[in-house]
C-alpha cells in the first residue's frame, strides 16, 4: 500500500482553559462563606484526580490521503488491478495528561507536584467533512470498507506524528502545568505563602 501526503493545512492550536472546571472543585472545597481548608496532600490530590483527564491543547487540521494498492500473485504486481482513491476530511486532536497519575506532596509551605508525561487522548476525523476524489473502479481489485478503515488508520498515524513534530505533547504539558498552578493557587488564600513545585514524571 501507498500512501501519499497530497495537501495540508494547519489550523490555530487552541488550548483550552476549562476555568469552569477550576471553580466547580473549589467551590466543591470551600462552599460559599466557610473559611478555606487547610492545605494537604490528600485534599489536593482527591481534587485534581477528580478532573481524571486534562485535554490540555486541541490540534485542528484539514489534510489530503491517496490510498492506492495493487493485486500481487506469489510477490508479483498483478497488471491492471491498481485500486485507488484520494480523500480530503477535517481532523481534531486532542493531548494532555491524565490526572489520576498526579502525585501530590505537601510538605510544610512547599507543594511538590508530580505530573504525567502529556500524550495523545483523542483523534477525530469528522465523517461529514469527507470527500472523495477519484475513486477507481477496478473489477479485478475492488474498493472495500477494509480499504477505507486501513487508510484512516495510516492517516490518523501520520497526522500524530505530524502534530508531535510540531511539538504538540510539549504544548500541551506546558499548559497542564499552568491550569494546574492556577487550579492550586485558588486553592488557598494570598495571604499563605506556599511554593508550588510542578515537575514531569520520568518516562
Amino acid at each position: 500500500m501507498k500512501k501519499i501526503q497530497i495537501s495540508q493545512t494547519l489550523k490555530n492550536i487552541i488550548v483550552i482553559v476549562v476555568i469552569a472546571v477550576v471553580f466547580f472543585f473549589v467551590g466543591k472545597v470551600w462552599p460559599s462563606g466557610e473559611e478555606p481548608t487547610a492545605i494537604t496532600s490528600d485534599l489536593l490530590s482527591q481534587q485534581i484526580q477528580g478532573i481524571s483527564e486534562l485535554a490540555s491543547v486541541e490540534y485542528n487540521y484539514t489534510n489530503m490521503g491517496k490510498y492506492e494498492n495493487q493485486a500481487t500473485f506469489y510477490g508479483w504486481k498483478v497488471p491492471f488491478t491498481t485500486k485507488s482513491f484520494i480523500l480530503s476530511y477535517d481532523g481534531k486532536i486532542k493531548a494532555g495528561i491524565d490526572m489520576s497519575l498526579v502525585e501530590v506532596n505537601v510538605h510544610g509551605q512547599n507543594i511538590d507536584i508530580t505530573i504525567p508525561q502529556a500524550k495523545i487522548l483523542s483523534h477525530e476525523i469528522d465523517q461529514e467533512s469527507i470527500e472523495v476524489f477519484d475513486e477507481t473502479k477496478n473489477i479485478f481489485n475492488q474498493i472495500s470498507i477494509t480499504d477505507y478503515n486501513q487508510f484512516a488508520i495510516d492517516q490518523k498515524k501520520s497526522m500524530e506524528s505530524k502534530a508531535q513534530e510540531k511539538g504538540l505533547l510539549e504544548e500541551a504539558q506546558n499548559k497542564a502545568k499552568e491550569i494546574i498552578q492556577t487550579f492550586v493557587e485558588s486553592m488557598y488564600s494570598s495571604s499563605d505563602d506556599y511554593k508550588i513545585e510542578i515537575k514531569v514524571a520520568e518516562s
